[in-house]
């Protein structure tokens, strides 16, 4: 007999958080998209699943501790009925025999395979990959058990979380489903697509489909709420002559006036040319840095010497640093 609790490593008193971990640390680095044609370790990855399809729920948990259900989840006892993926059948002498659905079982597992505990969209509550109470579930103490959520990751670029678009995602189950990426979303959201998760127990409604979003950084754009934020370097004469200057946005790109004699840290708003999310939009500020030549420039320094105001002393007095 396998025992269920040293197949996902851990001790029989583990809670049901630290099931959950253990799971979802074995279930990444087994998963067959990661490991592609090792037989092996596609087995262990089924192994696995099962395991966690009776110790991740916690009433199943309880009845296998007991010894109503054996390790594949058949009722120990005569006439004993199969649960959920486990199915029941009789040999040709009338001998009982039990077998898992390995393949029903997946369908309740994504293809990243990491049950989340993270808010959802719907309102900030929290939308894990366990059942959940009666209040959470309305099919619980029913019998109809509504299936687990299932999450995926996808990683998009900076502007698209500005812009919005679409993406396509290859569910666990072979299909493709596209999925709209909305205007505006922040790192670490998650888009929910309702019925797109593991399968209902006695007729009732799937889980959904969690799909949690990276947003990559850029590597001038920096977003602060709404806002959009841009170090803009200008050289020495746009600095003291001002003038039109093109500006990189995530939207494309603007044509900005510089005023005159502008100073590093000096910082111009583009009004309303910031993160659009419903009916708010954010502004994008760009700050000046006045950058010098890289290259030593002969003419500048005798101009500079001409020059001759020796304001950089003034402006220090002016500061209360000298």
């Amino acid at each position: 007999m396998n025992d269920l609790y040293k197949i996902l490593g851990v001790e029989k008193s583990a809670s049901q958080d630290q099931i959950k971990k253990a799971y979802r640390e074995l279930a990444k680095k087994l998963h067959p998209d990661r490991n592609k044609d090792d037989v092996k370790v596609a087995d262990r990855f089924k192994e696995v699943s099962a395991a966690y399809s009776i110790l991740g729920d916690e009433a199943q948990r309880k009845r296998y501790d007991r010894g109503d259900i054996d390790e594949n989840g058949a009722e120990r006892g005569p006439g004993a009925g199969g649960f959920g993926g486990f199915r029941s059948s009789r040999s040709a002498g009338g001998e009982r025999r039990t077998s898992f659905d390995f393949d029903e079982a997946e369908d309740l597992f994504s293809d990243f395979f990491r049950f989340t505990g993270r808010r959802g969209t719907a309102g900030g509550k929290s939308h894990s990959g366990d059942r959940g109470d009666a209040r959470s579930n309305p099919f619980e103490g029913s019998g109809r058990k509504k299936g687990l959520d299932i999450s995926y990751q996808i990683t998009i670029g900076f502007e698209e979380s500005i812009t919005g678009g679409k993406r396509r995602l290859h569910l666990n189950d072979g299909r493709d489903v596209d999925i709209k990426v909305p205007e505006g979303i922040q790192n670490g959201q998650v888009i929910r697509l309702a019925g797109q998760g593991g399968p209902g127990f006695g007729g009732a409604p799937k889980g959904d489909a969690l799909i949690e979003v990276e947003v990559s950084p850029h590597p001038y754009f920096k977003r602060v709420g709404n806002d959009i934020h841009l170090e803009l370097p200008i050289s020495l004469d746009e600095a003291v002559l001002g003038g039109d200057i093109d500006v990189p946005t995530p939207k494309g790109r603007l044509t900005v006036r510089i005023p005159r004699g502008s100073s590093t840290g000096r910082r111009l708003r583009l009004k309303d040319k910031g993160v659009k999310r419903g009916s708010e939009v954010g502004h994008m500020y760009v700050s000046l840095k006045v950058m010098l030549p890289d290259d030593r420039d002969a003419d500048l320094e005798e101009l500079i010497k001409q020059w001759g105001r020796h304001d950089g002393a003034k402006m220090r007095r002016k500061a209360g640093l000298t």
